[in-house]
């Protein structure tokens, strides 16, 4: 059975720092692409960013703009986003999910596997 499980989020105030974890389970994590994304309430999944199997390739969302960083440990089988100079647009919640074709990919249907997400509150 494949979990991935978000922690890291809460609220922050504007400027602030965030560092979301996603640990993986049930699945051989070193072989899986991992993206985040995030969304609000009526709104659709916005890609925030993905990163290989090996770690090698990155790629972002356009409004990230240098902020996050997304980094991962297959030791840990665990992917994490480092996010600065968070702002208010920033609120919402961040969902990780895993793709078995490895490579980082924007568009949110071609996950596997997806977890439950971790709130992120960004006040003014």
């Amino acid at each position: 059975q494949v979990q991935l499980v978000e922690s890291g989020g809460g609220l922050v105030q504007a400027g602030g720092s965030l560092r979301l974890s996603c640990a993986a389970s049930g699945l051989t994590f070193s072989r899986f692409a991992m993206g985040w994304f995030r969304q609000a309430p009526g709104k659709e999944r916005e890609f925030v960013g993905a990163i290989s199997w090996s770690g090698g390739t990155t790629v972002y969302g356009d409004f990230v703009k240098g902020r996050f960083t997304i980094s991962r440990d297959n030791a840990r089988s665990t992917v994490y986003v480092q996010m600065n100079s968070l702002k208010p647009a920033d609120t919402d919640v961040y969902y990780c999910a895993a793709d078995g074709t490895g490579a980082p990919r924007r568009q949110p249907g071609g996950y596997d596997y997806w977890g439950q997400g971790t709130q992120v509150t960004v006040s003014s």
